[in-house]
């Protein structure tokens, strides 16, 4: 592996890093180097290259189910707010186009937006409806109304994309619904919502998610009864995303009935994937839990994370008891995660050996995916 410094040219060494982390042997793949993972030069390269240019989970369809309803969130450092208007969810600035106050915050129901600056006033779909006093030559409504960004549906998920020309977030994500399809996901409710910030950079929580190989060191007591190290196998994977099996011990019930015609299979795993760049998932029979991730600096991102119920399978009880288990898994992760963020900066952690396809071929899939993404970048 090359061991340049994160100095001048380092931008250029840890990208020629990724490459050749690309190009290893199918049967000798290896991990990126630490300061993959602590470098701001690499982190500013990656936020303004692989992170604008994809689609990003903000949240569930059903937290806006009634016209009215949004919420608002800071992505790459733009201030949005999804909301859902007569014509279905968009995802718009929440930037007021006179002096750039944010409208909103946090989530509700409003049939209109008031900028608490000026009082300048915007409808759901973003025209601005009243500028009071305003009196310009120059002052046009029609051209205030509030950016949009491109937003979409899927798997019962809003994904929003911030750049200009997006990418086919179908094509990226072909494949998926074969996967989880079967789980309907569309039709899970929501049960739980939490934000978090955890002190590591974006990389290591979307790595971490998706391999097995540390679920009976990380997770004795919550996950290793249900969701051994050993039982983990690969699943499928597409141009956008990865997958793996979590499957129970025979000696363990499946959790639920979900949705008709699951096959044995599906029912007795949890199917696990990433939705590259920022959001991991694990769907089960009667349980859907999503992280989405978004990275604020190089050693620290917000996690909000929701978890879903199929049907009345669960009653309120046994959802607390999962919400409560949940939390256990995600403290669990990030004090380990945090930890090896303090010394990926080491000049020793130059990346290691990943494990067989089963246990981490995941992590090779993102690493593969990552390096496509940045060799399309000048």
């Amino acid at each position: 592996m090359l061991d340049l410094p994160a100095t001048a040219g380092g931008l250029s060494a840890l990208r020629a890093q990724l490459a050749e982390c690309a190009a290893a042997p199918q049967d000798a793949p290896r991990s990126l180097p630490g300061r993959a993972y602590t470098d701001p030069a690499l982190f500013q390269h990656e936020c303004d290259t692989v992170l604008r240019t994809g689609w990003h989970c903000v949240g569930r369809v059903d937290e806006l189910e009634q016209i009215g309803d949004y919420l608002t969130l800071n992505l790459l450092g733009e201030p949005l707010l999804i909301v859902r208007d007569e014509d279905g969810i968009k995802a718009l600035s929440n930037v007021c186009r006179h002096r750039g106050m944010p409208l909103a915050e946090g989530s509700g129901n409003a049939n209109r937006f008031v900028c608490r600056y000026h009082a300048w006033t915007y409808g759901t779909d973003g025209q601005l409806l009243r500028a009071p006093r305003m009196k310009n030559a120059s002052f046009d409504p029609k051209a205030c109304k509030l950016g949009t960004f491109h937003c979409a549906e899927r798997f019962g998920y809003i994904y929003v994309n911030l750049d200009g020309a997006p990418g086919d977030i179908d094509a990226d994500l072909s494949g998926l619904d074969d996967l989880i399809g079967p789980y309907q996901p569309q039709d899970y409710s929501i049960a739980h919502v939490g934000t978090e910030i955890w002190h590591c950079n974006w990389k290591t929580l979307v790595e971490n998610f998706m391999e097995g190989y540390h679920l009976s060191v990380v997770h004795p007591q919550t996950l290793h009864g249900y969701t051994p190290t050993g039982l983990s196998k690969k699943g499928p994977f597409g141009p956008g995303f990865t997958s793996y099996f979590a499957n129970y011990p025979d000696n363990i019930p499946g959790r639920g009935e979900g949705a008709p015609g699951l096959d044995k299979e599906a029912l007795h795993r949890s199917t696990l994937f990433a939705a590259f760049p920022c959001q991991v998932v694990s769907v089960a029979a009667s349980l859907l839990v999503s992280l989405s991730i978004r990275p604020l600096t190089p050693t620290s991102i917000e996690v909000r994370w929701t978890m879903s119920v199929y049907g009345d399978a669960l009653d309120g009880d046994t959802i607390d008891q999962r919400i409560a288990l949940w939390e256990d898994v995600n403290r669990e992760d990030r004090e380990k995660l945090e930890a090896m963020q303090t010394a990926l900066g080491s000049i020793h952690a130059t990346g290691g050996p990943l494990a067989g396809p089963d246990y981490e071929g995941t992590v090779h899939d993102f690493l593969l995916w990552l390096a496509r993404q940045d060799a399309q970048t000048p």
